[in-house]
């Protein structure tokens, strides 16, 4: 407290117009603020410049006729500390408050009323007026930031001991004044919460309230904190309360073995050997609750808790966590509409009601009132004024620890640290820079001597196409290309240790019914419209097929995915898997969503099947990719009460056989993964995950297998 430590800034002026004039976002700089919405005629919230908040900015601009006809440049920032010595826990690298955030700052204050010409991304020069944006903090953050107590809400006037009581008012920067000016210290930190010691870094700025700024955080709010430190929290308090410890810790064990038999799928992070929840890292907590994420492995969802504990616990509790996750997958969107803003202030609404058994069975003694559930309340308003959460989380701050601050701190002699680290940060950048430059002119591609050799021959090299470099070892990643609903192709090499024959190859994978299938399938293919289907068609009276057949191991779905990482257009590329020996080590047989029924949205469109051969061949001149599915039939006509989840189970045949179909790749819309429903018996400790899809009666298709599933089958 005593102590003078050293600032060391850019000029924020200057950092800002380099990123207004850099060419990568010029297909991605919004400048004008905008409304949008979609064919229902439902408002849409997407990023910040379709928010209220920069729409009412841009009046206030236009308004005056000082700055009428400049664009509104919001600044988004951000803070979080850090810890670079793990071990011993001494270096800390704590964000700077007020007085330096406000010197940072304040090369842009003069913008902020006075236009500037600026350049922008599109070559354009423009004239821009600046304006503190959001600010991305988690909650201990915001506390300093705001000026006011531990455990009140930053954004409203409600006390830690009734955090949602629906009375309460919001905190404004001009109320706070107010009350700093009429009540003494002592009333502000006992009544209000307001910390009169502290000045927020804002004040000074125009148009700027530090209280309205600050942003949702799905990082620490949502999955860190109500997740994470509370619901996974208590439900080991209730197993304790109901069990005994002894009891209690079998159960928990049982969960753990639940998670580690969750099947394979592109994208999520396994736990093959179990997870000790004592032992939970911040990537253990998010990578448990699933798996993709915007920006870094950061931000994920909770997944394989779900079904692990049903059974185990009340079903008010899985409800409640149902909620939960509903409420976290909508608010993880990349657009919301006023549709899906209804949905989220409905499953609030859920999880606030099933939450209540954490009071009936004594894990919580009177009520509930934690800031970070609390927060959850004003998720609604902060999409209207910002846009989606997604591109205002603290994941983003987080994902610069390890790149700006810790390994540059390995990187050092350890002492006096800083300017060491500054200087091979801003070096990194200039590398980084200067690659983005060397990329657009082709010289990074290829080696020197291919580069000569292709101007010596007087064409211009180009970059390799990212379809030609794609790893058939990688599940999943983002993809350029034009926006389509979903497209499925077989892998680019066939396999070699398959006969080439169909009755062989029948026998090699030991489906004698490979053979009137395809028949049936080839009837169907040559017939589309006809009255009878294929199924019930004599044998006899379908094509034979006497060609040669090639077989795949894995087949790659593109699809529009946007609340997912995705490349141009908002695509996704995901590897569906059909390996008898996958790594040496077991059988990947994956599940995919069949399309059967087109323009029907969600599951009542679509069946369940399980690909047990990827296959091509030619006949009469026409090529057919098709594969060989198991089918899974869906129980009932709604999903599963308790847990919100549609359940499938193995069909079969009359006579025991399971119910098998060739059906063409385009009838596959993408993935499917399905998770075993557990019941309330134990799994054997040596159960393998590999096995899992064979060994339940039923599964659940798991909806939040990632963000693209939610919006598919929700």
């Amino acid at each position: 407290m005593t102590q003078t430590y050293e600032l060391c800034t850019h000029d924020s002026r200057l950092v800002l117009q380099n990123q207004l004039m850099n060419s990568t976002f010029r297909k991605d700089q919004n400048k004008v603020a905008y409304w949008q919405f979609n064919k229902a005629g439902n408002r849409v919230y997407s990023n910040l410049m379709s928010g209220d908040f920069a729409w009412a900015q841009s009046d206030i601009i236009a308004n005056d006729p000082r700055t009428h006809g400049a664009m509104y440049v919001p600044i988004v920032a951000g803070s979080d500390k850090t810890t670079c010595s793990v071990a011993t826990e001494h270096q800390e690298y704590h964000p700077m408050y007020h007085g330096c955030l406000a010197r940072v700052f304040n090369p842009l204050k003069n913008g902020m009323t006075t236009p500037e010409v600026v350049w922008c991304a599109d070559g354009h020069f423009q004239c821009a007026i600046y304006g503190l944006g959001p600010y991305i903090a988690d909650y201990p953050e915001q506390v300093w930031l705001c000026g006011i107590v531990q455990g009140w809400c930053l954004k409203c006037n409600a006390c830690p001991e009734d955090l949602d009581n629906n009375d309460a008012r919001r905190r404004t920067t001009t109320k706070t004044e107010f009350y700093i000016s009429v009540f003494d210290r002592g009333v502000l930190w006992d009544d209000f919460g307001i910390r009169a010691d502290v000045v927020p870094f804002m004040h000074g700025f125009p148009r700027a309230d530090i209280h309205q700024l600050i942003s949702p955080d799905l990082l620490h709010q949502v999955i860190k904190g109500t997740f994470k430190d509370h619901i996974v929290t208590w439900v080991n308090e209730y197993l304790v309360l109901k069990h005994g410890e002894a009891r209690a810790f079998q159960i928990i064990e049982d969960i753990d073995r639940r998670i580690a038999a969750v099947p394979a799928f592109p994208g999520l992070r396994r736990f093959p050997d179990g997870r000790d929840f004592t032992q939970w890292t911040g990537d253990d907590s998010k990578a448990l609750m699933k798996v993709r994420t915007l920006l870094t492995p950061l931000l994920t969802i909770p997944q394989v808790y779900l079904p692990a504990i049903t059974g185990h616990v009340p079903d008010s509790m899985v409800k409640c966590l149902a909620a939960f996750l509903d409420f976290c997958y909508i608010a993880r969107r990349n657009s919301l509409d006023s549709t899906a803003l209804e949905e989220l202030d409905h499953t609030l609404s859920r999880f606030h009601l099933h939450r209540q058994i954490f009071i009936e069975t004594g894990v919580r003694e009177d009520d509930i009132s934690l800031p970070r559930q609390h927060s959850l309340k004003h998720y609604i308003r902060g999409i209207r004024l910002f846009g989606s959460p997604n591109g205002l989380c603290s994941s983003i701050t987080e994902s610069k620890h390890i790149k700006a601050v810790k390994e540059p701190w390995r990187r050092s002699s350890r002492y006096k640290a800083l300017r060491q680290m500054l200087r091979t940060n801003e070096r990194m950048d200039k590398m980084a820079a200067l690659r983005q430059v060397l990329t657009r002119k082709g010289l990074m591609v290829g080696s020197t001597l291919w580069f000569t050799e292709a101007l010596l021959e007087g064409y211009e090299p180009v970059p390799l196409d990212s379809e030609d470099s794609e790893d058939e070892d990688e599940d999943n990643g983002p993809v350029d290309g034009p926006k389509v609903m979903s497209f499925v192709e077989l892998a680019r090499t066939a396999e070699r240790d398959y006969p080439k024959r169909l009755p062989d190859l029948a026998t090699h994978i030991k489906q004698p019914t490979l053979i009137p299938l395809v028949r049936r399938f080839l009837y169907e293919q040559i017939h589309p419209n006809a009255a009878i289907p294929a199924y019930l068609v004599p044998l006899e009276e379908c094509p034979k097929f006497h060609g040669r057949i090639s077989v795949y191991h894995s087949a790659v779905a593109r699809f529009y995915a946007p609340s997912d990482i995705c490349g141009a257009g908002g695509m996704y590329r995901e590897r569906i898997r059909c390996n008898p020996n996958w790594q040496g080590e077991y059988a990947q047989y994956d599940t995919v969503f069949v399309e059967t029924v087109a323009g029907v949205a969600g599951m009542r469109g679509m069946v369940m099947g399980r690909v047990k051969l990827f296959f091509a061949f030619s006949y009469e001149g026409t090529r057919y990719p098709c594969a060989l599915v198991e089918w899974l039939e869906v129980v009932g006509d709604e999903p599963d009460e308790v847990t919100g989840m549609w359940v499938v189970k193995p069909e079969y045949l009359g006579n025991g056989r399971r119910s098998m179909a060739v059906i063409h790749l385009d009838c596959i819309a993408c993935s499917a993964h399905l998770i075993g429903v557990y019941g309330s018996g134990f799994l054997p400790e040596d159960f393998h995950f590999s096995f899992t899809l064979d060994a339940f009666r039923s599964f659940y298709v798991n909806k939040y297998g990632d963000h693209h599933l939610h919006q598919f089958v929700f």
